[in-house]
């Protein structure tokens, strides 16, 4: 029975460390900072500034990865609220405390790779379009 019971737990150890960064790339820690701080370490050069209040600050940018959108959040309800509605129209987000990333998951995984963060998606909700006539 002792025999058993170890081999199963080396076969189960065996599984989780083969599972381990299987198919996953380096993910550096979480970046932290302001919205030009953050810019700057996914390597957008030019953040072209859209939008700044108290709560929200968003930039786009054009990167050889693509263009994608950074936003960055007073607060985490705020953040969260955020993507919670944005996730109504589908899309990637690359997640980390108190900004997002936007963008296509092509995109949004290429910036992952120096931001660090959490990739979230959502399938997109737009409505189907009619091809029926009407008489």
């Amino acid at each position: 029975m002792q025999t058993q019971r170890t081999a199963v737990t080396t076969a189960l150890l065996a599984v989780m460390l083969m599972g381990c960064g299987a198919g996953e790339p380096d993910v550096p820690k979480e970046a932290s900072g302001t919205l030009e701080q953050l810019a700057e370490q996914a390597r957008c050069a030019k953040p072209d500034v859209r939008a700044g209040t108290a709560e929200l600050r968003q930039a786009s940018c054009a990167t050889d990865d693509g263009t994608y959108v950074l936003l960055t959040f007073a607060t985490d309800r705020g953040q969260r609220e955020w993507i919670n509605q944005a996730k109504d129209y589908g899309g990637s987000y690359l997640v980390g405390r108190r900004w997002v990333v936007a963008g296509d998951e092509r995109t949004v995984t290429a910036v992952r790779g120096r931001l660090g963060g959490a990739v979230e998606t959502a399938p997109s909700h737009r409505p189907q379009s009619s091809h029926g006539t009407h008489h």
